[in-house]
C-alpha cells in the first residue's frame, strides 16, 4: 500500500471517531509501527491497559513518513481528542508549532522535552538502566569484548550506550566495549538486515555479547545473536521470549507506564517535565523463565546492589546528554 493510501486509511479513522466523546485520548506511534516489539509496542500495550481496565476508548495513528507528523497533530486535535501522546523525539519542533494552537488540548510526548503550557515531557534514565545491562554483559561476556548497536546516532541513543559501556567497565576495566550506529536518518530504527550485519561483523571482532537499541533494527541483531550462537540484550520492552535462552536481559523503558498514567490522568493531565528513573520504576533489566538462566543468582545479587545504589543516589551514571561526552567509550 502506497503511503498516501495508509495516511489517508489513517486520516479516514480520525475521521469516523471525531464524533465520539471529546475527551477520548489519542496516542500516535513514531516510525516503525506499533509492533515494532520494543518502543512504540511498549506505548501500545500501555494504552491497552488504561482501555481494558477502565473500558475507555482512544485514538490511535502510526505514522508512515516524517511528512506527516504536523498534519497528524492537527487532525487529531481538531478531532476532539485530548490528551493527545505522541511517542519519540522527532515530534519535538513539530509539537513546539503546533500546541499554541489548541491551548484547551493536553498534548504529552515522550523523550523530548517541549516547553509549553499544555505540553508534558515524559523522559526516562536510560543511562541507568543501559549501566545495569552492561554489568550484566560484562559478567556473562568470556572473551571480555561486547557490543552495541544503536539505531539513529543522535544524543539519546549514545546515552544508551554511554551507560552501557560505563556498566562494563564497573564489571571488567579491561573489557572492550564496539560500538556501531546503524545510520544517520529515521530510516535507521527499521532496518533489521543492516542490524544483523553490524551484530555479525561484532561477533568478527569478539563480541560474545550484543546491545541492541535500534528499534526494529534490533530484532536483527537479536535474530543474528542467536544464530550466531551469542548472547543478545533487548531494549525498551522485554524482548526475553524473542529467542528464549539467547537473549541475556532487556533494558526495560516503561513507556507503557507513561501512556497509562497519561490516559488515565485525561485532560486533567498535569503538564511540565517528568523524569522516569530507577528509582521511579521507570527504567530496568528483565529476568523472566527465559532467561533465569543466563543469570545467575551471584550476576542477580551484584545487579539488585547496583541498582540500589542508583535508586540512592549513591551512584551515579553519567548521562551522555547533560554533556555529550563520554567517559567510557569513544564514538
Amino acid at each position: 500500500m502506497s503511503l498516501m493510501k495508509h495516511f489517508a486509511a489513517a486520516t479516514a479513522t480520525i475521521a469516523l471517531t471525531a464524533g465520539m466523546a471529546a475527551a477520548d485520548p489519542a496516542l500516535i506511534f513514531d516510525l516503525g509501527g506499533k509492533f515494532d516489539k520494543s518502543f512504540n509496542e511498549a506505548a501500545y500495550e500501555g494504552a491497552q491497559r488504561w482501555a481494558k481496565e477502565t473500558g475507555g476508548s482512544y485514538k490511535e495513528l502510526e505514522m508512515q513518513s516524517e511528512a506527516q507528523r504536523e498534519q497528524a497533530l492537527r487532525r487529531l486535535a481538531e478531532s476532539g481528542a485530548n490528551p493527545v501522546v505522541m511517542t519519540g523525539f522527532a515530534f519535538g519542533d513539530v509539537l513546539n508549532q503546533v500546541a499554541p494552537d489548541f491551548p484547551d488540548t493536553k498534548f504529552a510526548i515522550i523523550d523530548m522535552v517541549v516547553d509549553q503550557p499544555n505540553v508534558k515531557s515524559v523522559v526516562f534514565t536510560e543511562e541507568q538502566g543501559s549501566y545495569l545491562v552492561g554489568m550484566a554483559a560484562a559478567m556473562a561476556s568470556k572473551t571480555g569484548t561486547v557490543g552495541f548497536v544503536g539505531g539513529m546516532d543522535i544524543p539519546l541513543i549514545r546515552k544508551f550506550a554511554c551507560g552501557y559501556a560505563q556498566g562494563v567497565m564497573a564489571v571488567n576495566p579491561d573489557a572492550k566495549v564496539i560500538a556501531n550506529m546503524t545510520g544517520s536518518t529515521p530510516a535507521a530504527w527499521n532496518d533489521p538486515v543492516k542490524g544483523g550485519e553490524l551484530a555479525k561483523a561484532q561477533k568478527s571482532q569478539g563480541a560474545d555479547v550484543i546491545y541492541a537499541a535500534a528499534g526494529g533494527t534490533g530484532l536483527g541483531v537479536l535474530q543474528a545473536a542467536a544464530d550466531e550462537g551469542i548472547l543478545s540484550i533487548g531494549v525498551d520492552s522485554n524482548q526475553n521470549y524473542l529467542h528464549p535462552g539467547k537473549v541475556l536481559t532487556s533494558m526495560t523503558k516503561r513507556v507503557d507506564n507513561a501512556v497509562y498514567d497519561i490516559f488515565k490522568a485525561g485532560t486533567e493531565m498535569a503538564p511540565g517535565i517528568s523524569v522516569m528513573d530507577f528509582a521511579a520504576g521507570g527504567v530496568g533489566y528483565a529476568v523472566d523463565d527465559n532467561n533465569k538462566d543466563l543469570l545467575s543468582p551471584a550476576m542477580q545479587d551484584q545487579l539488585e546492589k547496583a541498582g540500589k545504589l542508583i535508586a540512592s543516589g549513591t551512584l551515579k551514571v553519567h548521562d551522555y546528554m547533560s554533556d555529550e561526552t563520554c567517559p567510557a567509550l569513544s564514538f
